[in-house]
């Protein structure tokens, strides 16, 4: 027998209050303080302002810290803060080109204008606990090598002198860019849009479908072109000035996925490319990125649409997951009434279904007795 629950503002106030002693844990334990989420958990700080499409370090590891550890709660958190802040303006395409780079790998070659800068990676370690963690101890200072002042030239840009790559996008610098935050969906979206919405997408749902894409599903064959993590100029024109200013930098991750492409009637056999581009050291989100990027644009390089992968709307609509997540949670909340409903259909059709069966039963037993009668 199904009953309702009870409950009101005592037992949802209650619940608050006890959400804050377990958010607290052991009052014999110093509490975490924002600079230690943001130093020491930097990539989960990372993660969070992606997804949150707000950078502000000190913002992300309160969200964290409010929701216990929770990165999509964070998220969720950031986002509605978000929402609250006036818009004043909106600052210059920033120029990965002339960033002040951290680390940056190519997978498709070894020597390369700059060089191969490893920088913070877990790529080489071992994947073993590491006991002396549970202390605070002290820990060398890292090496830094001399600035040799060589550019560093972007992979696409070497295979591009050859034509081997094809050309890189020329957006119309006189066409309003999209602005998901601003204007209903609509499909087909332009890459611009696509690009946004996979930038702030859930990181494990965009991994999963890239995974997807090497196993067979849209199958391609990509090749890191390039990563590259660092710090960037933020710009903006003020119109009383009439020029540009540095109002600030922010770290990203760059990712130029190279794939192969057989051609077609309208371009030759060459190489296309795959883009990625989060805030913060995300390096397994950006490359997730840029193969669904590269998945995505299978129609416009007039390839067949046969996987999730390459199905626009799919990949889109189901990426958000703060979205998601409002749909999936919602389910906690209470449905009793609509439940009830059910529960009176199901016992009906029930009752209907038992009944059928009961006169098809009583009509089987009059024909066996006519049959034996005969």
């Amino acid at each position: 027998m199904y009953v309702a629950v009870k409950g009101g503002e005592a037992a949802i106030t209650n619940a608050h209050r006890l959400l804050a002693d377990r958010r607290r844990g052991d009052r014999s334990v110093p509490a975490l303080t924002l600079a230690q989420i943001a130093g020491q958990l930097s990539l989960a700080v990372d993660r969070v302002m992606a997804e949150g499409s707000l950078y502000d370090p000190e913002l992300a590891a309160l969200a964290i810290k409010q929701a216990r550890g929770d990165l999509i709660e964070a998220v969720f958190l950031l986002r509605a803060y978000r929402t609250t802040l006036p818009r004043f303006g909106h600052s210059e395409p920033v120029s990965t080109g002339n960033m002040l780079v951290e680390r940056r790998v190519s997978a498709i070659y070894k020597d390369l204008p700059g060089g191969q800068l490893l920088g913070p990676t877990f790529d080489y370690t071992h994947r073993l606990l590491d006991p002396d963690l549970a202390a605070d101890e002290a820990i060398d200072d890292p090496e830094t090598g001399p600035d040799t002042g060589e550019k560093i030239l972007r992979v696409s840009d070497i295979l591009g002198d050859e034509g081997l790559i094809e050309d890189d996008p020329v957006a119309d610098s006189a066409a309003q860019v999209a602005d998901i935050t601003r204007t209903p969906t609509e499909y087909p979206m332009g890459r611009d849009a696509r690009l946004q919405t996979l930038a702030r997408g859930d990181e494990g749902f965009l991994l999963a479908l890239a995974y997807s894409t090497q196993r067979g599903y849209a199958r391609s064959h990509p090749f890191a072109g390039e990563i590259r993590i660092g710090e960037v100029d933020v710009e903006m024109m003020i119109p009383e000035l009439g020029f540009t200013i540095t109002i600030g930098r922010v770290k990203l991750t760059e990712c130029q996925m190279v794939n192969q492409f057989k051609g077609s009637a309208k371009a030759p056999p060459q190489f296309t490319r795959g883009y990625g581009l989060v805030f913060g050291q995300a390096e397994r989100k950006a490359m997730a990125m840029s193969l669904c990027d590269r998945a995505l644009r299978a129609s416009e390089l007039g390839e067949d649409i046969i996987a999730p992968a390459q199905d626009e709307e799919f990949v889109l609509s189901h990426c958000d997951n703060v979205q998601a997540t409002g749909f999936v949670e919602h389910l906690k909340l209470p449905h009793y009434v609509d439940f009830q409903a059910e529960l009176d259909l199901v016992r009906r059709m029930r009752a209907e279904h038992f009944a059928n069966n009961d006169s098809g039963d009583a009509a089987a037993t009059t024909d066996d007795t006519m049959e034996a009668a005969e």
